[in-house]
């Protein structure tokens, strides 16, 4: 049986994933509005998704380890950056 870790832990997660999800998506918005400006532009995506997921997976490891409850709490973190980025495009239109 798998213990559940204390929640001072899952709340470190859960901030975790919120601040992987800001570097990621904010990064990507800071990519689209400079790739214009570019020469190398497939250089320059590839080199700032590879960067992206880099800065996410390390937080990710040393954030949740291997613990399964604490990769979904960083995972919530994520996704609810990602549905407020998504949210605030939308409004921007």
């Amino acid at each position: 049986m798998m213990a559940i870790p204390e929640i001072h832990f899952l709340l470190l997660s859960f901030a975790a994933g919120i601040l992987a999800g800001t570097a990621f998506f904010g990064g990507l918005w800071w990519t689209v509005r400079r790739v214009i400006s570019v020469k190398r532009v497939a250089l320059f995506l590839f080199a700032s998704f590879v960067i992206r997921a880099a800065v996410m997976l390390i937080i990710l490891y040393f954030s949740c380890g291997n613990d399964i409850v604490r990769i979904a709490c960083y995972m919530a973190g994520f996704l609810i950056i990602r549905i407020v980025a998504v949210r605030n495009r939308r409004s921007a239109e």
